[in-house]
């Protein structure tokens, strides 16, 4: 079967592009659009949609309520789809046709979460925020799922598996750059006497369709069958999810990926609040920050590859974490060391740009390597339920965070914690960093526990044995 060449795994790369934007609205948006800060409220005529104070057993908020319950809803949906991919038998391919068949869907209904019916807070909002968040997960998975299966597929030497994993980072955290615009965007448009909710919406329209021609690209531009000959699984969903989570590799590192995603999505949903609660900038800041961030950190991708094939994978997936955590040390320091708002800024900016190129281009490489290995051992070919999984670990990460985000970032302020208009504190977003900071040493405690020697010795072994089997 054919290599993809460098020009190809670029294009691979554009749908990554694609769907991190549209999951960088929501990661982004979501808690910021409908728990919009006091200032937005009273100066740029915001209004709440839902009630935002802890109103479910004094603990939790409706936001944070929802997220959570539309991931126990990916918790079904991960690993069906991923069998559906693995065994698909259709002539176009195992991943593209899903791939194809997600894409406007997922683009429209992201739009559609911002588009709560009622101008006020509502039972109906609620109800609305909830199915179309359901149905953005759902689409989400049956694009992302096959997928990221590819990465394993196209990558057929560690070589190109790590070119994969570079361009699709860098894709993704470009991405997520681009779903910060509004901040910049939506002040435009407001001046142009567009109201405070439309000014986002439409930013988010335009968004969500340069996202659904970067998804459909590669589905046009690659032939799925001209790189990837494997054998539909014949596994149904119980035996091949059972399967995958018998591998005690693949459970380290996922335990780890969940720590990551928790401590990652806490700061990315958190950034427009540091900025503009605590550091007290303007928040069109935040777009300035993370676009240095996305700079700076593409800046030392080059230099990943080289260092993961002289310290390896783990260690440096280690160090990313630890990296990661002082980013946040120096956020949680907000307001307690007597420094500008935006020398903590460039700080974090600088800080956080080499741990994010770590942790960026690294672990959908280790996925892979765990895939190929599981694959080598049972004689299986269900690259899908191990980036199902993976997905899922994002996703659980990314639900827990923004379930905690909505709670802790509420916490020491003088308003009445029951109120449905409460907004985040400095306090709150200073506790919000804290809880970062533990879920990233214990992502770098668990992966600690990965046994990389054993599933790379099993790889190579098998490189070694195969010209001796077409002799």
């Amino acid at each position: 079967m054919k290599r993809l060449t460098k020009k190809q795994m670029w294009i691979f790369a554009i749908g990554q592009l694609g769907w991190s934007i549209l999951g960088g609205i929501i990661n982004a948006w979501l808690v910021t659009f409908y728990l919009p800060t006091s200032e937005a409220v009273s100066e740029q005529g915001a209004n709440f949609f839902v009630p935002t104070g802890l109103v479910i057993l004094g603990v939790l908020t409706v936001l944070g309520l929802i997220t959570f319950i539309c991931r126990i809803f990916d918790a079904v949906t991960d690993p069906l789809i991923a069998t559906m991919s693995d065994r698909s038998k259709n002539p176009k391919g195992r991943r593209i046709p899903f791939m194809r068949l997600a894409a406007i869907p997922f683009a429209v209904v992201t739009v559609l979460v911002f588009l709560a019916p009622v101008n006020k807070i509502s039972g109906i909002n609620i109800a609305w925020i909830l199915i179309f968040l359901i149905l953005f997960y759902f689409f989400m998975t049956l694009y992302c799922t096959p997928y990221n299966a590819l990465i394993s597929e196209f990558g057929k030497t560690q070589e190109d598996r790590m070119y994969i994993s570079t361009a699709i980072s860098l894709t993704y955290f470009f991405g997520t750059l681009l779903a910060y615009v509004p901040f910049v965007f939506a002040g435009v448009l407001q001046g142009m006497s567009v109201s405070y909710n439309w000014s986002y919406r439409l930013c988010f329209i335009v968004l969500a369709i340069v996202a659904l021609v970067c998804m459909l690209i590669p589905t046009f531009k690659l032939n799925e069958k001209e790189f990837v000959d494997a054998k539909p699984s014949e596994a149904n969903v119980i035996k091949s999810l059972g399967a995958t989570f018998k591998n005690k590799e693949f459970l380290k590192f996922t335990g780890s990926d969940i720590a990551y995603w928790i401590g990652l999505t806490l700061f990315q949903t958190g950034l427009p609040f540091f900025v503009k609660v605590s550091m007290k900038l303007d928040e069109s800041m935040t777009m300035v920050f993370l676009g240095g961030m996305t700079v700076l950190s593409a800046c030392f991708y080059p230099v990943v590859s080289k260092l993961v094939s002289k310290f390896g994978k783990k260690k440096l997936t280690i160090t990313g974490f630890l990296g990661l955590a002082l980013a946040y040390v120096i956020t949680a320091l907000i307001g307690v060391l007597p420094l500008p708002g935006m020398v903590f800024g460039v700080l974090i900016v600088v800080i956080a740009s080499f741990p994010m190129a770590l942790l960026g281009i690294i672990p959908q490489a280790i996925v892979a390597d765990v895939a190929e290995e599981d694959s080598i051992i049972t004689g299986e070919k269900r690259e899908g339920m191990f980036f199902a999984a993976r997905t899922f670990a994002m996703k659980l990460g990314q639900s827990i965070a923004m379930l905690a985000f909505t709670s802790l970032a509420i916490l020491g302020t003088t308003q009445d914690l029951s109120s449905n208009d409460i907004t985040a504190s400095a306090v709150g977003l200073r506790i919000v960093a804290i809880v970062a900071i533990f879920f990233c040493c214990l992502g770098a405690v668990t992966l600690m526990f990965y046994n990389e020697k054993k599933v790379m010795k099993t790889i190579e072994d098998s490189k070694k044995e195969t010209p001796k089997e077409n002799e």
